[in-house]
C-alpha cells in the first residue's frame, strides 16, 4: 500500500538505512518474495555503479531548498542548529548537512557494500501471527517470535522473487532552473476575484509577503453527487484513493524536486492543491487533470484499496474515547453526515465495475473553486484555470457538466435550544479499553467579529483554569482540555475529558461545578488581569505569518467557509481594544455559564466497560428538568433549526 525508505539513527556512532512497506493481506503471504525484490535492486545499484549525474541532482535539489527554505518556529529553528554543533565546526552550524559534500563515489560504493543480508535485520507485524508466538516483552506484553534468517535464505528469496524489470531512475523533470521572481503591477493586500466563467472562479493573491519563487494552488472540485448517500461517500473516497494512487509514482520526482500535491476529500467532492517551486508547477497540475479526466478502475488497485479502507472504518472501533465522543457530537450537529457503520455497509457492497458507472455521475455536475497565490502573474494563474478547464470540460468525451447555482451543496448545521441541555450516552465501541469519555459542547454564535473575540478571550482567560482543576487537582483524567470550536462558521466551546477512574455522568457534573467555581473568578476579574489577557490575545492574533503556507491557508480558509473576511485580523484586533470587562462579563453571563439564557449544551459521553453499571443507571434515570436525552441522532436532527448557511453558490459572490 505504501513504500518509505531513507536513513535514519539515534546515534552519532551509527545509522540505519531502512525500507518500510504496508502491506495488502496478499502482500503478506508474498513477504519472501518482497524481500528478495529489496535485495535484487541493491544488487542493481552495485552492479550498475555509481552515476555523477545522479549526485549532481540531488546536490541542485538540496542546494535549492537550502536558499528558499521556508520560516519555521523559532524554537524548532533553534533545536534544529543546536544539534548540529556537536557534528560540524562553527562555520558549518546554520548550513549543517543542508549542503551537498563533495561527489565522493568510493564513499557511497562502501556504504552500499554495508547494505547486505549479513547486516539485516527484518521486522513483519500482523494479526496473522496470532497465537504462533513465543515471547512477550516487558511492558506491554506484546507477543513476538525471533527467527534466524540467513544470507544464503536471502539469495535463495532473491532467486524465486518476480522478474520485474527493475531500472535506475530517470533524470527529474521537475528540478526548477527559473527561479526568478515575477513582477506584479497590481499590490493588492487581500485576494480576489480575477476570472469567472459557469464553470469556474479563481481568486488570486500575488506574492507580497514572502519574496520566494513558490506558489500554492487550489482547486476545489465542487460535486453535489458526492455525498447524498453512504454509497456516494465511499464511492467518492475510494475515487479520491485511486487518483493519489496512480499518481504515485509519476510525483514521486516531483517531492524530491520540491513540488508537493496532495488530493483529499471533502464534504462537498474532493479538492487537488499543489505547492512549491512555481517554475515547474504547471507540467504536475497538468498530469494531475489529465489524469482526472481519463480516470478508470484498475480492478487489482481497487481490491487493494477497499480493503485499506474498509480496514481503516473497523479499525475506528479501536479509536480513544474521546475521539468516539468528538465523532458522536458531529453526527449530532451536522445535517448531512453518514456514521461509520452505514459507510462501512455500503463499502462492503461496493464493487470496480460499480464504482466504474459512479465516477462519470459524481462528475457530471461540477463546480471549480480556484486559489493561486504566490511567484505568479495573473494572467498566468488565469491561463492555468483556463487550461484545466480545457483538460476535463472541453474535450468531446468529457464526464464533467457544468452546474447552476440551484445544485450548489452547502453544509449546515443545527441550532440547539436556549436552556436546554442535551445528552447523548453510549458505550465505548472496544469495551476492552478501560477509558470513558465526555465532549461537553456549549454552542454559542455564527461567525461574528465581536462575538468571536468574547468566546475566544474566555477560552484563554478559562483554558489553563480547567486544565488545573479537572486534570491537576481532581486528578479526573489524563486528557482534559477547554478549547474553541468551529462547526461550518458555528461557534462554540467545547470541555473534553477522559478517564479510567470516573465514568462520564460525573466528569459532566465536574464540568458543571468547574464553571460555577469559575462564575466568581470571571465576575471579580480585575481591571490589570482583563487588560493582560486581552493584549496576550491581541498579540497572537498580531503575529505574522512565517511562511507563505500559513498566509494562502489563512486566505482560502476564509474562501472555503464563504465568510471572505480577509481583514478578520485587523477587525477582530481592534474590536478588542475596545472591549470592556463589563461587555466580557455580560457574555459570559448570557452565553456561558451554568443556567445562562442563552447556554445551548450538547453533552456527549462514552462509557467503557469499567463503567457499564453506571451506564445502565444513566440511561434508565429520569431527564431533570431542562434536559433532553437523545436517543435517535437522525431524528433529532430532524426536529431542530439549522443555521444558514455561510457559503454562496456559484456566481453569487461579488467583492466590493
Amino acid at each position: 500500500m505504501d513504500l518509505v525508505a531513507g536513513s535514519g539513527s539515534d546515534s552519532n556512532e551509527y545509522s540505519f538505512f531502512s525500507v518500510g512497506m504496508r502491506l495488502t493481506d496478499a502482500g503478506h503471504e508474498h513477504m519472501e518474495d518482497i524481500i528478495g525484490l529489496v535485495f535484487k535492486y541493491l544488487y542493481l545499484l552495485k552492479e550498475d555503479g555509481i552515476h555523477e549525474w545522479i549526485f549532481n541532482e540531488l546536490a541542485s535539489t538540496n542546494e535549492t531548498k537550502f536558499h528558499y527554505q521556508d520560516k519555521v518556529r523559532p524554537i524548532s529553528y533553534v533545536t534544529r542548529t543546536v544539534s548540529s554543533m556537536r557534528l560540524f565546526p562553527p562555520e558549518e552550524w546554520l548550513v549543517a548537512a543542508s549542503l551537498p559534500s563533495k561527489y565522493a563515489p568510493n564513499t557511497i560504493n562502501m556504504i552500499l557494500d554495508e547494505l547486505s543480508p549479513e547486516r539485516v535485520r527484518i521486522f513483519c507485524k500482523s494479526k496473522k501471527f496470532e497465537g504462533t508466538t513465543n515471547c512477550a516483552e516487558p511492558w506491554y506484553k506484546t507477543s513476538y517470535s525471533v527467527e534466524t534468517v540467513t544470507p544464503y535464505m536471502i539469495q535463495q528469496w532473491v532467486q524465486k522473487a518476480p522478474a520485474e524489470k527493475l531500472h535506475l531512475p530517470k533524470p527529474n523533470i521537475f528540478i526548477p532552473k527559473d527561479l526568478s521572481l515575477k513582477e506584479v503591477c497590481d499590490k493588492v493586500g487581500f485576494p480576489t476575484v480575477v476570472r469567472k466563467t459557469p464553470l469556474s472562479r479563481l481568486w488570486y493573491k500575488p506574492n507580497m509577503l514572502f519574496v520566494i519563487p513558490k506558489v500554492k494552488i487550489i482547486i476545489d472540485f465542487h460535486c453535489p453527487l458526492s455525498s447524498h448517500s453512504p454509497e456516494a461517500v465511499v464511492s467518492t473516497s475510494l475515487f479520491v484513493s485511486l487518483l493519489v494512487d496512480y499518481l504515485n509514482a509519476y510525483a514521486y520526482d516531483a517531492r524530491i524536486a520540491g513540488l508537493f500535491y496532495s488530493i483529499h476529500l471533502t464534504s462537498t467532492g474532493f479538492q487537488v492543491s499543489v505547492r512549491g517551486y512555481n517554475d515547474k508547477m504547471r507540467v504536475l497540475l497538468h498530469a494531475i487533470m489529465k489524469q482526472i479526466a481519463n480516470f478508470e478502475v484498475k480492478a487489482d488497485r481497487f481490491s487493494a484499496l477497499k480493503e485499506t479502507l474498509v480496514k481503516d472504518y473497523q479499525n475506528f472501533n479501536f479509536s480513544q474515547p474521546y475521539s468516539q465522543a468528538s465523532y458522536y457530537l458531529s453526527l449530532i450537529l451536522e445535517e448531512t453526515k453518514w456514521s461509520v457503520v452505514e459507510k462501512l455497509q455500503a463499502l462492503s457492497k461496493l464493487e470496480s465495475d460499480s464504482l466504474a458507472k459512479f465516477v462519470p455521475h459524481l462528475l457530471s455536475k461540477t463546480y471549480l473553486e480556484c486559489y493561486v497565490q504566490g511567484n505568479i502573474e495573473p494572467a498566468e494563474a488565469e491561463s492555468i484555470v483556463q487550461e484545466t478547464e480545457d483538460t476535463i470540460f472541453n474535450t468531446p468525451n468529457s464526464l464533467f457538466k457544468s452546474m447552476s447555482s440551484s445544485q450548489y451543496l452547502v453544509k449546515r448545521v443545527i441550532m440547539l435550544e436556549n436552556e436546554l441541555k442535551c445528552y447523548y450516552q453510549i458505550e465505548g465501541l472496544n469495551q476492552k479499553n478501560e477509558n470513558s469519555s465526555i465532549v461537553q459542547y456549549i454552542q454559542v454564535h455564527q461567525d461574528d467579529a465581536i462575538s468571536n473575540i468574547k468566546l475566544q478571550l474566555f477560552s484563554q482567560i478559562a483554558r489553563q483554569a480547567a486544565f488545573n482543576q479537572l486534570r491537576t487537582v481532581e486528578q479526573l483524567g489524563y486528557i482534559a482540555h477547554l478549547s474553541t470550536r468551529s462547526d461550518r462558521g458555528v461557534r462554540a466551546l467545547k470541555v473534553v475529558i477522559q478517564s479510567t477512574v470516573k465514568d462520564p455522568s460525573y466528569l459532566d457534573a465536574r464540568i458543571d461545578e468547574f464553571f460555577k467555581m469559575f462564575e466568581s473568578k470571571i465576575h471579580e476579574l480585575s481591571d490589570e488581569d482583563f487588560k493582560r489577557n486581552v493584549k496576550s490575545l491581541i498579540d497572537s492574533k498580531l503575529e505574522k505569518f512565517k511562511n507563505l503556507w500559513e498566509e494562502s491557508g489563512f486566505y482560502w480558509g476564509e474562501i472555503q467557509s464563504g465568510t471572505l473576511k480577509f481583514d478578520r485580523v485587523e477587525s477582530e484586533v481592534a474590536l478588542l481594544r475596545e472591549l470592556t470587562k463589563e461587555e466580557f462579563i455580560e457574555f459570559f453571563d448570557q452565553y456561558i455559564k451554568v443556567d445562562a439564557p442563552q447556554r445551548r449544551t450538547i453533552s456527549v459521553q462514552v462509557f467503557s466497560g469499567n463503567h457499564s453499571e453506571e451506564f445502565k443507571k444513566a440511561i434508565a434515570e429520569a431527564d431533570p428538568p431542562k434536559t433532553y436525552r437523545i436517543t435517535d441522532i437522525f431524528g433529532f436532527k430532524r426536529s431542530r433549526p439549522l443555521y444558514p448557511s455561510l457559503k454562496a453558490g456559484p456566481g453569487r459572490v461579488t467583492m466590493d
